[in-house]
């Protein structure tokens, strides 16, 4: 084999090495994008399923004490979820903050305390506003609990590609921070869940 013969092969090997790693840089990035769209539909739907709560709390159709414990849990999900700071920003991009999971997992726990009966719910569904509201709950909880789904699968997604030998030895991932699962109660009452069957 000649020199030039021997120049071409590595050249050629070079080539291909750099396009899979070029491949494996763009896939990386498209599955942190991917976790980051997640994310942030996760975090609108959390926001709706608080907001529906504090509807329902508001509307005067709870009893008093079930009421305000509802609308603090749901404030207080709302509350937290603040403006980002900029060097925080891609962070947050990518988990919801372990306070944030707290207060969700909060707000899951008031909200079955407060519907853990089913002929309550019954008769909360029974006359307007009562249907919609419940209906609302029922519909934004459980798209908040698929958005959930969807999220962590692509942080798995994420993190297998992550694992991979070359992916860290070349460095693939650059400074994306590592992708992290939410993990939060999100159970809905069985009352609730049987409201948001068709």
């Amino acid at each position: 084999m000649s020199w030039s013969e021997i120049t071409l092969l590595v050249l050629v090997v070079v080539g291909v090495l750099g396009w899979l790693a070029w491949v494996s840089a763009s896939r990386l990035d498209r599955l942190h994008r991917k976790v980051s769209a997640s994310r942030i539909a996760l975090d609108s739907q959390l926001v709706r399923r608080a907001s529906a709560a504090a509807d329902l709390a508001t509307s005067g159709l709870l009893d008093p004490a079930s009421s305000v414990l509802v609308a603090d849990a749901a404030y207080a999900v709302v509350d937290e979820d603040g403006p980002v700071t900029e060097p925080e920003q891609a962070l947050a991009m990518a988990t919801l903050s372990k306070d944030r999971e707290r207060l969700e997992s909060a707000l899951s726990a008031t909200l079955r305390e407060a519907f853990d009966d089913d002929s309550e719910v019954a008769g909360l569904r029974s006359a307007e506003p009562g249907t919609t509201l419940v209906a609302n709950l029922a519909a934004s909880w459980y798209r908040a609990q698929l958005a959930r789904r969807f999220h962590n699968e692509a942080v798995a997604q994420a993190q297998r590609a992550r694992r991979h030998w070359y992916a860290r030895w070349l460095h693939l991932a650059g400074r994306a921070p590592w992708p992290q699962t939410v993990e939060l109660d999100d159970q809905m009452p069985a009352g609730l869940d049987a409201a948001a069957q068709p």
